[in-house]
């Protein structure tokens, strides 16, 4: 079986090789607890019903900035091999929006008493409009912004592998693979994007755990994008840490476990390009709530 887990994270690994072309689909400060929407293998990996809304307002102060919700709910089967989840996104930015409704399924392999291999797969519709028409050009008649594009619906799909015990997870994946063109031209596409998610559970003392996390998200035409966040935990109860994001953003979230089940999150970053004198930063509010159902075995509260 160990085998088998390094060259399933081999071939991924070498999908993310492959080159792609403009950065499009929405980024979240805390995409540690937004896992479903980037890789469908984390479907049913928390043992029990979640479901987690955020909420980002990015570039505060600037007109036509990106605000993007998402929503997830993802559980188990009664055979737990087997899990289920739907993800439902708002994203806008500018002139284009972009509303997204995917389905995810996922397979799971007991490797140990411990630890679990998932392979997962995605499939949904993106509704795509954007009023380009309206922007202001340098290139008078450019073609590819000569008209405006009315609820388009591009179906796409994707897959992932996740790999995770009770303190260590990573995962690959590549949610959209078609890629499929937005107003019929070959200029205006939607871009396959690549993530891999890795992080981790380090107990300093009987109080405090540490949780250091890392996002790698390439695609083509665009700088890769590589967070790092490091999360002090405090009686399983307070949650609080720092990101930073290569040349782009620096920030910080603080969450709070209201019971066993209910966890409440804030995040801000600013930019560390120009962009930052325009703007007053990025916010972020997370929701998530766990519906536990009285099973053994759960983790409560979930560190991933």
């Amino acid at each position: 079986m160990k085998k088998l887990v390094k060259v399933s994270f081999f071939v991924g690994i070498v999908c993310l090789s492959h080159s792609v072309q403009a950065q499009q689909d929405p980024q979240f400060t805390q995409y540690f607890d937004n896992a479903l929407f980037v890789n469908p293998a984390y479907a049913g990996s928390t043992g029990m019903l979640t479901v987690t809304s955020i909420h980002r307002e990015q570039w505060v102060g600037f007109d036509g900035r990106p605000s993007s919700t998402t929503i997830s709910l993802h559980s188990p089967l009664s055979y737990e091999s087997v899990g289920l989840g739907l993800t439902a996104v708002r994203d806008a930015i500018g002139p284009m929006n972009q509303t997204m409704f995917y389905g995810d399924f996922s397979y799971s392999l007991k490797l140990t008493k411990k630890s679990k291999l998932a392979f997962g797969l995605k499939a949904g519709l993106n509704v795509v409009s954007a009023k380009t028409n309206e922007l202001q050009t340098t290139q008078t008649q450019d073609p590819s912004l000569s008209q405006n594009v009315q609820n388009k619906v591009n179906p796409n799909f994707g897959t992932g592998i996740y790999y995770h015990t009770p303190t260590f997870f990573i995962g690959a994946a590549t949610p959209k693979i078609i890629e499929q063109s937005i107003d019929g031209t070959e200029t205006n596409k939607e871009r396959r994007h690549y993530f891999v998610i890795a992080g981790g559970i380090i107990k300093a003392n009987e109080d405090w755990k540490i949780r250091p996390t890392g996002q790698l998200k390439l695609t083509a035409s665009a700088p890769m994008s590589i967070d790092l966040s490091v999360t002090g935990i405090y009686k399983d109860q307070i949650f609080f840490g720092s990101m930073y994001r290569l040349n782009a953003a620096f920030g910080a979230f603080a969450q709070y476990q209201l019971n066993k089940q209910f966890r409440v999150g804030l995040a801000s970053d600013f930019s560390t390009t120009a962009i930052r004198n325009y703007n007053y930063g990025t916010y972020e509010v997370l929701i998530s709530y766990d519906f536990a159902y009285n099973r053994k075995g759960i983790r409560s509260p979930r560190y991933f």
